[in-house]
């Protein structure tokens, strides 16, 4: 086994400013609607809150794209749908006070903004606890006006990008056109094609890398893997079946596995498995540090650790969380442990 340690990925930190990526999916905002609990209603059984604050969280795809952002690329855009409604301004300012473009961004009158609103009360004698979510979503295929516009602006702005993010969250932006395009686009482009979908990988057949967890690539292949070797060997069939450049695998607490078709095999240890508060969001977070990694033109291997390490990070805050640079490098200066991932190259892996 060849190991990277950590002084491997300290000079990736700085080359991330060169990358350009450009998000195309399921753009959502969270509303955190926050309030005490006051008292019980006159007019049912239900609590009545003093509302305290609102908090607007980039989610789904836009959370991928947050944390492209904050890691410091030197462009990231966003290509989805929005409503004409409520919600659609304040997805707009969330996405520019991260410094991402949106011109990319479709506007539905037919759709609502997809929106997860979270109401979450407090009492002095209590933890703040969610209590409702209201989703406002339509999760049916885009029109196929919107999807023509859609694909328009991907033709014209795939010159300005590096790499395309597909992430698809099955709210119905990333139809077959909007796959087709992307692949196209790539190829003629040079660029690579990342992609974070849960259902139907073979759509993205012929991709740069997919980020599938260890459930998602069972379910895409049709049996569990119940050890380390059946991990191996599933990892090996996806990448053949889906015609990969590379499949990054998550397995939680086991870390992560990165598959190549040169027969690199990396395996990744997980960096946190005490601190954690919630996941929600950390596949946004590894396909987004990855994706930019690549694009900034970072080794796979090294571009896969980062990705851990920065889930690593967002794990420890609830909902959809970022991190930064700075965090990243005082993260890998603490870790306890003398290398980051460890890898073998074997070309005849790759034909199990």
């Amino acid at each position: 086994m060849n190991k990277i340690t950590k002084q491997d990925l300290f000079p990736v930190f700085e080359k991330l400013a060169q990358g350009r990526v450009m998000v195309i999916g399921d753009l959502a905002i969270d509303e955190m609607v926050y309030g005490e609990a006051a008292r019980i209603s006159r007019e049912a059984p239900v609590l009545i809150l003093k509302h305290s604050n609102t908090k607007i969280i980039l989610g789904a795809a836009s959370n991928a794209a947050n944390n492209i952002a904050a890691l410091g690329a030197k462009k990231v855009s966003v290509l989805g749908v929005c409503g004409n409604d409520y919600h659609a301004p304040q997805l707009i300012e969330a996405f520019e006070k991260s410094g991402i473009n949106t011109s990319g961004i479709v506007k539905d009158p037919n759709r609502p903004t997809s929106t997860k609103t979270r109401i979450s009360a407090a009492s002095p004698q209590s933890v703040t606890q969610q209590i409702v979510r209201i989703d406002r979503e339509d999760n049916t295929a885009i029109s196929d006006d919107v999807e023509s516009h859609l694909i328009e602006n991907m033709h014209l702005m795939a010159e300005e990008h590096d790499a395309i993010l597909l992430s698809c969250y099955g709210i119905g932006v990333v139809t077959p056109e909007v796959i087709k395009h992307a692949k196209l686009l790539a190829k003629q482009k040079k660029l690579i094609l990342a992609v974070d979908a849960q259902l139907d990988l073979q759509r993205f057949r012929n991709s740069t890398v997919i980020t599938p967890n260890q459930p998602e690539a069972e379910a895409s292949l049709g049996y569990k893997m119940t050890d380390f070797n059946s991990v191996k060997k599933g990892g090996w069939n996806l990448l053949n079946q889906v015609k990969l450049d590379m499949l990054l695998m998550t397995r939680g607490g086991e870390g992560m596995i990165l598959f190549q078709t040169d027969g690199t095999l990396t395996k990744i240890p997980a960096f946190n498995k005490t601190d954690v508060f919630d996941v929600t969001g950390a596949g946004d977070t590894v396909v987004g540090s990855l994706v930019l990694a690549l694009a900034a033109g970072i080794d796979p291997k090294l571009a896969a650790v980062l990705g851990n390490l920065a889930a690593s990070i967002v794990i420890r805050e609830f909902g959809a969380a970022v991190t930064n640079i700075e965090t990243l490098q005082y993260t890998l200066e603490k870790l306890k442990i003398d290398y980051v991932a460890e890898y073998t190259l074997n070309k005849e892996d790759v034909n199990v």
